[in-house]
């Protein structure tokens, strides 16, 4: 990949074998990271239903970030399964991806992103991007509860 050119953020399906096999590697990180009950992430079978719109960024053919909007209600999506390969990060790909994401959120007439992520020293960095991007913390939203290894954050677009 050139790193002069940003890479392009683009819809896929879950059932392609480079999405699947990275959103496995993102379901095995995220249950190792958490308990079962604070878990929130979902199975890339879960990620084909109507509601959700899967997108990548693909380096030489292979997805090496996913992420994937849950729509719910008229004016909102969940922003869920946010996930760079390890071996890609560092190059901004996160950000590219989020900002195509909320990009497409907007296209459709979406006024607030919302997401769920870990509480804890590994999710970190995904604070500081979603901070950086203008998220900001919020309450629970949706089906989920308080939980102390959960930060919940929105954004209005």
């Amino acid at each position: 990949m050139d790193p002069l050119i940003p890479p392009a953020v683009v819809r896929v399906d879950a059932r392609d074998a480079d999405v699947a096999a990275l959103l496995e590697r993102h379901f095995q990180l995220m249950r190792s990271q958490s308990p079962p009950e604070s878990c929130h992430v979902l199975p890339a079978d879960a990620l084909c239903s109507p509601e959700m719109i899967l997108f990548a960024i693909r380096d030489n053919s292979a997805a090496v970030a996913v992420g994937a909007l849950r729509r719910f209600g008229d004016d909102d999506v969940e922003l869920k399964s946010m996930h760079t390969a390890a071996e890609h990060r560092g190059r901004g790909l996160a950000r590219q991806l989020l900002r195509g994401l909320i990009a497409h959120a907007r296209s459709e007439g979406i006024q607030f992103v919302w997401l769920e992520t870990g509480a804890g020293p590994e999710h970190s960095a995904a604070r500081s991007l979603y901070t950086s991007e203008g998220f900001s913390t919020c309450s629970p939203f949706g089906d989920y509860t308080a939980d102390p290894l959960s930060i919940f954050m929105t954004r209005r677009i």
